[in-house]
């Protein structure tokens, strides 16, 4: 595991491996306040090293992860997945579960995400 710093100051972590002969890179997060902490970055290292142990590539993972975020088709199972994956604190997630509940879903859960728009 490694930290990227870019020209703008963003510290980045990410891990170098190879899959079958090939290199591949998983970027776990940004450092931060907003973003994950050292401890969490080691921690998800951890378990990207573990999967590719077992053969499972954890940038190709990622990408699925992301896919399936996209591929929802309500506003109620999106708001679910979303909630499940995002990294945050239990607390956090309690709170915008909660949230989420009171707030949108009663008018919002069955409408297509294609039917919502900005206005």
């Amino acid at each position: 595991m490694y930290v990227l710093v870019k020209p703008s100051g963003t510290l980045t972590f990410r891990l170098d491996y190879r899959m079958n002969g090939r290199r591949e890179t998983v970027t776990f997060g940004k450092y931060g306040p907003a973003g994950l902490s050292l401890a969490r970055a080691r921690e998800l290292c951890i378990d990207a090293k573990r999967a590719i142990s077992e053969g499972r590539s954890p940038a190709i993972e990622k990408q699925r992860e992301k896919r399936r975020l996209l591929e929802a088709k309500s506003f109620g199972e999106f708001g679910e997945k979303w909630l499940t994956a995002a990294p945050m604190a239990d607390s956090t997630r309690a709170m915008r579960r909660s949230i989420i509940e009171r707030e949108l879903l009663t008018k919002w859960r069955n409408r297509l995400l294609t039917e919502i728009t900005p206005r």
